[in-house]
């Protein structure tokens, strides 16, 4: 493919709100996981949860729209001036030729865990003030996010579970390159909510501490929640940086457990390597899916090795964030923007016990480096995966 200049990009996550809090965390080794104390839930875990969410409704205008996830987006899109950065783009093309292209994997489905507790006691029925369509509909933050943005371009939501925001990355530069659009806001908002607790805890992948990627003690993942997003433009006299290939695959192995030997990620990864042009030794650093569940470090530690080697430095920002499902692809391709605009490599964090099975050079510190071209891995429930390559402006 061609490469497409990324001409802005943001992210609101537990590390705090824009590209300066994000970037002081990860450089100083700070994580932004708490012990859990979200909503009812009555669970000894710990969690990735953004600062001042609940303090933060939704402009009067926008106020059909308001819950968790769409307040979430809009504090990414407040972020760095990134708002103004789309607005500038819709003046250039012209507001039906951007579009939204935004992964998710529960949108806003507390909205209606808590109108289930205020049914009506004698027929059941949901609150007459309940919105599912503006709130709990999969497809509700990519309405949201282009009605906030004033665009009239085409917009949808990816749900394929972890890979969604990594997913809709290729649809941008897909419909880019059919001529259909001229530039994409892209990203993915995804937000706490007691299903995504409770159902990772019955699957038994929910740690009681902070998640510790590739280490041999490691027993589960810290759920979190984010919202990150990238402006790509068919064209730009000065990038921030640049996408390169989009990896896709879908092995289909088990819904919830990745094959044993990687097989659907080293595809993934191929795929971007193939679709940019490049072999495995132009790239710099990968930022892993890595979630600290025991299958999915070992497969994607195989597949890693699989196509890239043993030498290719590597980690998992997760213990810094916590896994923020659907919305982890955007906001690690975002760290990884943050990496090669600064020169460094972010240190995985809480490995105490590195895994003598996990071969990979995985980092425990920040270390830093001129990057050149990183790759970013988002792999879903179901088999679905995906693989970034990014460039440096330069």
């Amino acid at each position: 493919m061609k490469p497409l200049p990324i001409t802005d990009y943001t992210a609101a996550s537990a590390l705090g709100a824009g590209r300066e809090a994000t970037l002081s965390a990860l450089r100083a080794g700070r994580g932004g996981l708490t012990a859990q104390h979200f909503e009812t839930a009555a669970l000894e875990t710990w969690i990735g949860q953004v600062e001042g969410l609940d303090d933060a409704p939704l402009p009067a205008e926008l106020g059909e729209w308001e819950c968790r996830n769409n307040r979430l987006a809009w504090m990414g899109l407040q972020a760095d001036g990134f708002a103004q950065s789309v607005a500038r783009a819709a003046q250039r093309w012209g507001s039906r030729r951007v579009g939204v292209f935004l992964g998710t994997s529960t949108s806003a489905i507390l909205e209606t865990e808590i109108a289930y507790r205020h049914r009506d006691p004698d027929t059941g029925a949901l609150p007459p003030g309940f919105r599912y369509a503006q709130t709990h509909n999969t497809g509700s933050v990519a309405a949201f996010t282009r009605r906030a943005l004033g665009l009239e371009g085409p917009a949808f939501a990816v749900s394929t579970a972890c890979s969604s925001s990594a997913k809709v990355f290729a649809n941008a530069q897909r419909m880019i390159a059919l001529g259909l659009i001229d530039a994409a806001v892209v990203g993915g908002v995804d937000s706490l909510c007691l299903t995504t607790l409770y159902g990772f805890n019955s699957l038994e992948l929910l740690s009681r501490e902070p998640c510790r990627p590739w280490d041999a003690h490691r027993h589960g993942l810290s759920i979190g929640e984010a919202g990150a997003f990238a402006l790509l433009e068919r064209e730009s006299d000065a990038p921030a940086a640049w996408l390169l290939g989009c990896g896709e695959s879908s092995d289909g192995f088990h819904m919830s457990s990745p094959h044993p030997e990687g097989l659907g990620a080293i595809a993934a990864m191929r795929g971007a390597l193939a679709q940019a042009g490049l072999l495995a030794e132009d790239v710099d650093y990968v930022n892993l899916h890595g979630t600290a569940t025991s299958n999915n470090d070992t497969a994607e530690d195989a597949a890693v090795r699989t196509v890239f080697g043993f030498e290719v430095p590597c980690s998992s920002t997760k213990g810094a964030t916590g896994h923020t499902l659907g919305a982890a692809g955007a906001l690690e391709a975002v760290i990884c923007l943050l990496a090669l605009r600064h020169g460094f490599m972010p240190g995985g964090l809480n490995r105490l016990s590195p895994d003598p099975d996990l071969l990979c050079r995985y980092l425990d510190a920040n270390q830093d480096a001129r990057l050149s071209v990183v790759a970013s891995n988002s792999f879903g429930f179901g088999g679905s995966n995906a693989c970034l390559l990014l460039g440096a402006a330069r």
